[in-house]
């Protein structure tokens, strides 16, 4: 078990939310906090976040919550963050996404899965041409692979062992999160799973906007009240649902978890994807299985890894029901990830008051300095006596 740290630079984890109901989530997967009683770390000069401090499992973390949503927020925090925080070795990334659905296939993700990010594609950084967008794709344009060790870790995720054993972690986690939910007056229904029938996935072609009879013009795009309107009140068209295997499976079986995790590759945007069509594009020509909003901002930053819940299916038909939910799942797959997350060696209380510094030179011992020095100077000569370095200088 983590022991509350003493100063800032010994926190090496750290977790970034964009949203007030992503925090919500995290902060019941904490064991402890350090500030329940206030602040005590203090933050480095010029730093605008606020933070929260204290124990997930075997580590202290840090957590941060954005001032407001995107990419350009995202990097302004975690820069911030890592100038407090000089100890940290990994930032988590938690919240809610929109998911590729891919139905009929092996990876067919439904609502309230969770997709850890392999890699991160900033698919709106290119140039608009007329009538179509270019990604920029050089190597100096794409964002960088995750580190080492990062990179080793989730390699376990990708075997059998190691995604039974974070399956595992993540649904015990999630227990933890009602539980302290339940003790909070008015929110322990807050993270319980929507039913099957609330996980309705459309065919891309088909937009969320008015029918005939409509006077609103609704003919090719859809009006503000159309996009402010629920699938009910549009009358959406039932027999336009896409059939899934996996919600037919749940629905027959009491032993397949709540919900599945999927490694692989995230696209981070500062626009909101809400359109099927242009998801399954963007999806098949850069293997994207998730879209979110900050990810390309902490990632050159920090050392990041993206957790995020799927609320929605980034369609004109996504709506905020799956969104509590969605967050509970990424917090309880964060605190999974994080108690595989192996803790590096500190050092001995010998090393830290001794052992380890650069012994004290004796008196007389290392380089003397002789003359005045000024712009106008330059070395002129040297020669060692005695063990002192005699250093002259000549105009």
């Amino acid at each position: 078990m983590a022991t509350r740290p003493s100063r800032r630079d010994e926190f090496e984890i750290a977790v970034v939310c964009a949203l007030s109901l992503e925090y919500d989530a995290v902060v019941l997967a904490f064991d402890e906090f350090w500030d329940d009683d206030g602040d005590t770390y203090g933050k480095a000069p010029g730093d605008p976040n606020t933070y929260t401090t204290g124990r997930v499992g075997k580590h202290n973390v840090v957590l941060a919550l954005l001032p407001n949503m995107g990419k350009v927020g995202a990097a302004g925090t975690a820069a911030s963050l890592r100038s407090s925080y000089t100890g940290l070795r990994l930032a988590v990334l938690t919240g809610i996404c929109g998911g590729v659905p891919a139905p009929g296939t092996g990876d067919e993700i439904v609502l309230g899965d969770v997709v850890i990010s392999k890699t991160v594609v900033q698919y709106d950084y290119g140039r608009q041409y007329p009538g179509r967008f270019i990604r920029r794709d050089t190597v100096d344009d794409n964002l960088g692979r995750p580190n080492k060790d990062i990179r080793a870790l989730l390699a376990t995720f990708e075997t059998d062992r190691g995604r039974d054993a974070l399956q595992r972690g993540a649904t015990q986690a999630l227990g933890q999160i009602r539980e302290n939910a339940a003790k909070k007056r008015r929110r322990g229904a807050k993270y319980v799973r929507p039913s099957a029938a609330e996980d309705q996935l459309f065919k891309p072609e088909y937009q969320h906007k008015h029918r005939d009879g409509s006077n609103c013009g609704c003919v090719e795009q859809a009006c503000e009240a159309a996009r402010a309107a629920s699938c009910n009140e549009l009358c959406c068209d039932v027999a336009e649902l896409v059939p899934r295997e996996r919600l037919k499976e749940t629905s027959e079986s009491n032993d397949d978890p709540e919900f599945e995790i999927y490694v692989g590759c995230v696209g981070s945007s500062d626009m909101v994807m809400k359109s099927g069509e242009d998801r399954n594009r963007i999806a098949r020509e850069h293997g994207i299985i998730a879209f979110e909003m900050e990810g390309a901002g902490v990632w050159d930053e920090v050392p990041c890894i993206v957790v995020k819940g799927v609320c929605d299916y980034a369609d004109s038909h996504k709506n905020k029901k799956w969104q509590a939910y969605a967050a509970a799942t990424a917090a309880s797959v964060m605190k999974a990830l994080l108690a595989r997350y192996i803790q590096t060696d500190k050092p001995s209380a010998g090393d830290r008051t001794g052992s380890a510094a650069s012994p004290t030179p004796p008196r007389g011992s290392g380089a003397v300095f002789n003359g005045p020095v000024t712009g106008k100077h330059v070395v002129a000569g040297q020669h060692t006596s005695g063990g002192t370095t005699n250093i002259s200088f000549g105009n």
